[in-house]
């Protein structure tokens, strides 16, 4: 079991969600933190925003999740609660690949706490496109790895038009297609991101679980308050052939959020030079 685990053993723990996430994140949590899970009943976290576009996300990811969280404690009267929030687009490194970033995050009314961790991967079907005929619509699906991923069908027009969401079977996708190009507007076809819809992306959140576990792990050597975790990655790692500093990580800073005590970790990836490639000197 989780060392921190004490904080937590016995407790009840909501799991913010309507798309069914608590089937990676339950097993996890009850196992490593000893809390029992439920899902509040009929819980809405639309109205917070949608990927599809219904709703507007107005906030940014972690108080989008943060606001799950608090919605689904008033729901319940519970004090301890996690929630997630996805956000997909290009990788912000490699910018020509799509990218699901998950935020995960753990509140604790009871002891003032607040854990956040994230998954950024580039495991996701996230696409979408125009398409105008069967052909591409049938490329389309073999792409985004339909139907195991379900597929929204959009008919675009000014004012707003039909949607079919959660699409998983080809007749239903065929039928809904023929019918929206019947009105002589443009479809547009984009993968289901939600959660129950989307096997890659469920396994994202699990990772991101696993991530937020081992968060929960690590203690503060002060307070011993779960949590403490790197919050600072400073760069300088000298250069082998000429010691200048390089854009590389020479150390970690972690803070507790409770006490702000700091520590710093020299050479966390155990390299105590950089290859002169990445130098600016060496390598201009």
């Amino acid at each position: 079991m989780n060392p921190a685990a004490s904080w937590f053993k016995g407790r009840k723990l909501v799991i913010a969600t309507k798309h069914h996430k608590e089937q990676v994140i339950a097993p996890l949590l009850e196992k490593q933190l000893g809390v029992t899970c439920f899902i509040p009943e009929a819980f809405d976290s639309d109205v917070l925003g949608t990927f599809s576009g219904e709703v507007e996300r107005t906030d940014d990811p972690l108080t989008t999740a943060r606001n799950k969280c608090i919605l689904a404690m008033e729901q319940t009267q519970c004090d301890l609660a996690i929630a997630s929030e996805g956000s997909f687009g290009p990788h912000p490194a490699l910018y020509f690949i799509p990218s699901d970033d998950e935020i995960l995050l753990l509140l604790d009314r009871k002891h003032q706490l607040e854990i956040v961790a994230r998954e950024l991967s580039t495991e996701t079907n996230f696409h979408g496109t125009e398409v105008t005929n069967v052909d591409a619509l049938r490329n389309f699906a073999t792409a985004v790895k339909f139907p195991s991923h379900a597929i929204i069908l959009k008919q675009m027009k000014a004012g707003g038009g039909s949607m079919k969401k959660g699409i998983t079977d080809w007749n239903l996708l065929l039928e809904t297609f023929q019918h929206m190009l019947l009105s002589g507007d443009p479809v547009f076809a984009e993968t289901d991101m939600r959660a129950l819809y989307n096997p890659t992306r469920m396994n994202v959140i699990e990772k991101a679980t696993h991530n937020l576990l081992e968060k929960i792990a690590s203690v503060c050597p002060q307070c011993q308050t779960p949590g403490y975790s790197v919050t600072d990655r400073c760069a300088g790692l000298p250069c082998s052939l000429c010691g200048s500093s390089t854009r590389s990580v020479k150390s970690h800073i972690l803070t507790c959020s409770n006490c702000s005590y700091r520590q710093t970790i020299e050479y966390p990836n155990q390299k105590h030079t950089e290859d002169p490639m990445y130098c600016d000197v060496c390598n201009p």
